[in-house]
């Protein structure tokens, strides 16, 4: 069993009481009895665990199978990391003046 697919499968008996024998790949989250507001609960702690972006809305759709999740979150998992731009401050927009105080002007 893969690590991603294990972890929703632990996820969904401990934390939704969902029965073992009821997840399979095919299943649809509504057929595990998972209400919208459970899908989204779901579809956070996949995101936080996992650090990755999932779609709240169309990950946690009723028809969205187990399956599916477990594909998205290998996608996701896949992708290069983007390093994020080191940018210098634009003094015109907040300009720095040493000798000025921080505060309110006298």
């Amino acid at each position: 069993m893969n690590p991603v697919r294990e972890h929703l499968v632990t996820l969904l008996t401990e934390k939704f009481d969902t029965p073992s024998d009821t997840i399979g790949d095919d299943a649809a989250l509504d057929e595990l009895d998972l209400d919208s507001l459970a899908r989204i609960e779901l579809v956070v702690t996949l995101q936080e665990h996992w650090g990755v972006a999932l779609d709240d809305d169309l990950d946690s759709a009723a028809d969205v199978t187990v399956g599916q999740l477990v594909d998205r979150i290998h996608a996701l998992l896949a992708q290069p990391v983007q390093p994020v731009a080191s940018v210098a401050p634009d003094p015109s927009v907040h300009p720095v003046h040493p000798e000025q105080p921080p505060g309110p002007a006298a």
